[in-house]
């Protein structure tokens, strides 16, 4: 099962920009909120700050923000506790 050293953070190229700016938008309010992942998934953040710990709770956790490019794997269980509200464009695979 993927934890979230699993997951990969990145300042993304002017090319994938672009792509992303293509892709359906979504929005939360700050807020804390279990997910599962059942497909991998690529965004973009457009807007906010979230850390991403695993769950059950590992102990480790990562980071992102407004323009950094996050892909999650497939099967990733984890909490988003989102300190600032997020806007993000987003694919899945």
């Amino acid at each position: 099962m993927p934890t979230v050293k699993d997951v990969v953070v990145k300042k993304p190229s002017e090319a994938e920009m672009a792509e992303a700016k293509s892709w359906p938008t979504w929005g939360c309010e700050a807020s804390e909120f279990d997910w599962d992942y059942t497909q991998t998934e690529t965004c973009l953040l457009i807007e906010g700050k979230v850390v991403v710990t695993d769950r059950p709770d590992s102990g480790e956790s990562v980071s992102f923000a407004a323009g950094d490019m996050v892909v999650f794997p497939e099967g990733l269980a984890c909490v988003w506790k989102v300190s600032a509200p997020v806007k993000k464009h987003y694919k899945f695979d």
